[in-house]
C-alpha cells in the first residue's frame, strides 16, 4: 500500500496543464528531498513540480488519510456503521469556525482564534452537541446520534449561510473554498503543522486499538473488562475533532472521505483497529489523491471542487450501506 501511494502521488504531480514525464517528476523531487541527482534544466518545470503540484499532492493525502482516520474511529465510537465526520456535523462546525475567522476578523484572530484554531472549537463544538443529543436513558443510542448529526450539521451550515450573506465579494470567495473543499491553494508552509496532527493522531488513535476493539463488544462489555467508557469517548471525540478541524482548516469540508474508506479496508482485513486503522490511512491518502487528479482533469481547464466529486461517490455508497446494514432499522 506505501509503495502503491508513492506511485500515484508521483503520478498525479506529472498530470496537469502541462503534463511532465514520470522520470522528471521523480529526479526533481528526489533532488528537493534527499539533494540526490542534479536539478532540473529547466527553472519552469522545477517550480510547477515541486512548488506547485508537490505540495497539493502531499496535502490531499495529508486530508484523504487524517478524515479516513476520523470516520473509522467515529463509526466504532457511536456504534453506527453511518457515521463520519460531515453525517455527523463535525465538518460543517470546524467550517463555520474557519468561516467567522475569515469574514468577522478579516482574515485576523477573533477572540484570540486563528483560522485552525477556529475550525478545531467548532469541531468540537458540533461533536458535543451531537454526543449531547444523541444520548438516550443514559446512553448513546446509534439512530438518534445520526439523526443528531444531520440537524446539527444543518444548523452549523444555515449559521454557515448566514454568515455569507454579511461577507464582501472578496470574503465570500474565500468562503466558497470552506464549502465545496480544495487543495489548489496548498503551499509548503502549511504543510508541517497538518503533517504533525495526522501522524501524530494517528497514531494515538492506533495505541487505542485495543480498546476501541474492546468498544465493538458494546459499552457494557467494555466496562466490565475495565474500560471507563465515558472517559475513553471523550479522549476520542478530542483527537478525531482536532484532525477534522486541521485538516478543514487548509483543504475546506471534503464529505464522504471517513463513511467509505474504513468500509472498503474493513471488507478485505477486518475490524480490528490496530490494522484497520494504518490501512485506511493509506487507502484515504490514495483516494484522495485520485479524486483531486479527477477534479483537474475531468473539465479542463476549470478545476472541479473535492467536495463535488466527493459526494458524487460517496452518496450512492451511503444509500448502498444503509440498505446493506439491517442493524440500523
Amino acid at each position: 500500500m506505501p509503495v502503491l501511494l508513492v506511485a500515484v502521488m508521483i503520478v498525479a504531480i506529472s498530470v496537469g496543464a502541462v503534463n511532465v514525464p514520470l522520470g522528471d517528476v521523480w529526479g526533481i523531487v528526489l533532488h528537493h528531498v534527499t539533494g540526490l541527482g542534479a536539478a532540473s534544466s529547466d527553472p519552469a518545470l522545477d517550480q510547477i513540480v515541486w512548488n506547485f503540484r508537490t505540495p497539493r499532492v502531499v496535502l490531499a493525502a495529508l486530508a484523504g488519510a487524517g478524515l479516513a482516520v476520523t470516520g473509522a474511529v467515529l463509526q466504532t465510537v457511536v456504534a453506527n456503521p453511518l457515521a463520519d465526520p460531515l453525517v455527523l456535523g463535525f465538518s460543517y462546525g470546524a467550517t463555520l469556525g474557519a468561516v467567522l475567522v475569515l469574514t468577522l476578523g478579516g482574515g485576523a484572530a477573533v477572540a484570540g482564534l486563528g483560522v485552525s484554531a477556529a475550525a478545531f472549537v467548532g469541531a468540537v463544538a458540533a461533536g458535543a452537541l451531537v454526543f449531547v443529543l444523541g444520548r438516550s436513558r443514559g446512553r448513546l443510542a446509534p439512530t438518534r446520534l445520526v439523526l443528531a448529526g444531520v440537524a446539527v450539521g444543518y444548523v452549523f451550515l444555515s449559521a454557515t449561510s448566514y454568515v455569507q450573506l454579511h461577507a464582501t465579494p472578496t470574503e465570500l470567495r474565500t468562503v466558497m473554498f470552506w464549502t465545496l473543499g480544495s487543495v489548489a491553494g496548498a503551499q509548503w508552509d502549511q504543510l508541517p503543522t497538518v503533517t504533525a496532527v495526522v501522524l501524530t493522531t494517528t497514531v494515538l488513535l492506533t495505541g487505542f486499538g485495543r480498546r476501541l476493539n474492546v468498544l465493538l463488544a458494546g459499552d457494557e462489555s467494555a466496562t466490565a473488562l475495565g474500560t471507563d467508557v465515558n472517559r475513553l469517548r471523550a479522549v476520542l471525540l478530542v483527537l478525531t475533532a482536532l484532525l477534522t478541524g486541521t485538516i478543514i482548516a487548509v483543504a475546506g469540508t471534503i464529505g464522504f472521505v471517513g463513511l467509505m474508506i474504513p468500509h472498503l479496508v474493513r471488507l478485505t482485513t477486518g475490524a480490528d483497529h490496530r490494522r484497520l486503522l494504518p490501512l485506511t490511512a493509506l487507502l484515504g491518502a490514495v483516494y484522495l489523491v485520485l479524486v483531486d487528479l479527477l477534479s483537474r482533469t475531468l473539465d479542463r481547464p476549470e478545476e472541479l471542487p473535492l467536495g463535488i466529486l466527493t459526494a458524487l461517490l460517496g452518496a450512492p455508497f451511503f444509500l448502498w450501506l444503509l440498505r446493506r446494514d439491517k442493524g440500523l432499522d
